[in-house]
């Protein structure tokens, strides 16, 4: 993996990001700390992701719509309506009543890393997918969150998709 090109791609985005009027904040200090609950369950997260979560605190849509998880979400530490995981538990809550089901979600959810959340045109999201090599990006839609469309081959090349397919 090019780190070197993924950093080029996180610059590039966060500069575009603010020109576009996002409302997009570093951190002072670039310390990542994820729970044991996401770093337990998540293995293999792509180095560009990680380079992204220990450099931006936050990051949201111009409309307040749509917007990039980062670690305060996945720590549980900031006050927002949604949970980082908010479409698993959805899901979850929708096959309420047949264990079968629910199992088949939950072992989805252990390889599809929610990365941004919208709410833009109905609930959806971008995820990380953990079963390929290079940490596709896929995004689901309600009403069946688990039925996802790839959209970028890595987090770098989904940040250039973001800057390409946005307004």
């Amino acid at each position: 993996m090019n780190n070197g090109k993924g950093k080029t791609h996180l610059r590039e985005f966060m500069t575009w990001a603010g020109e576009k009027g996002w409302d997009i904040m570093t951190k002072s200090g670039s310390q990542l700390h994820l729970n044991n609950g996401i770093t337990s369950r998540y293995k293999g997260l792509p180095d560009e992701y990680l380079e992204f979560l220990n450099v931006v605190e936050k990051c949201v849509a111009p409309d307040e719509q749509t917007w990039f998880i980062c670690d305060a979400e996945f720590n549980n530490s900031t006050e927002t309506a949604f949970q980082w995981n908010e479409f698993e538990m959805l899901s979850l809550e929708a096959a309420e009543g047949d264990s079968i089901w629910q199992s088949e979600i939950t072992a989805w959810w252990d390889y599809h890393l929610p990365i941004v959340m919208s709410v833009e045109d109905g609930y959806s999201f971008y995820a990380i997918d953990l079963t390929t090599d290079s940490g596709a990006i896929v995004r689901g839609c309600e009403p069946e969150f688990e039925e996802v469309e790839k959209v970028s081959d890595s987090f770098g090349e989904f940040l250039a998709w973001m800057m390409l397919n946005s307004d």
